[in-house]
């Protein structure tokens, strides 16, 4: 579903139907430790674009909103992780290196 910067995620839900104003992140809901999350963060989530360069099934996201530069500013922060090697992943666009190795012809 596109969110409301206009970037596709998977993890952003939308539901105005007969009246309803719905509009949640279901990956910072799932995280219990996060402060709130409201539409305006989507604009510098890097989420989307995590999503966008790696397809890998064994990346797992963890989101949570926190805060920056003093305590002014709001951000996503994301940890990821590999499921098949189970290991911290710090670049989760690239991935962890384990689980797809580049095959040379």
């Amino acid at each position: 579903m596109k969110t409301p910067d206009g970037k596709a995620c998977r993890y952003y839900y939308a539901d105005y139907f007969r009246g309803k104003n719905t509009q949640e992140c279901r990956l910072i809901q799932a995280n219990p430790a996060s402060a709130a999350w409201k539409p305006a963060l989507c604009h510098a989530c890097p989420v989307p674009e995590i999503l966008l360069a790696n397809a890998c099934p064994h990346l797992v996201l963890r989101a949570r909103v926190g805060k920056s530069f003093f305590g002014l500013l709001q951000r996503v922060q994301v940890e990821a992780a590999c499921r098949e090697t189970r290991v911290a992943v710090p670049q989760p666009k690239i991935g962890c290196g384990k689980c797809h190795t580049l095959e040379h012809q």
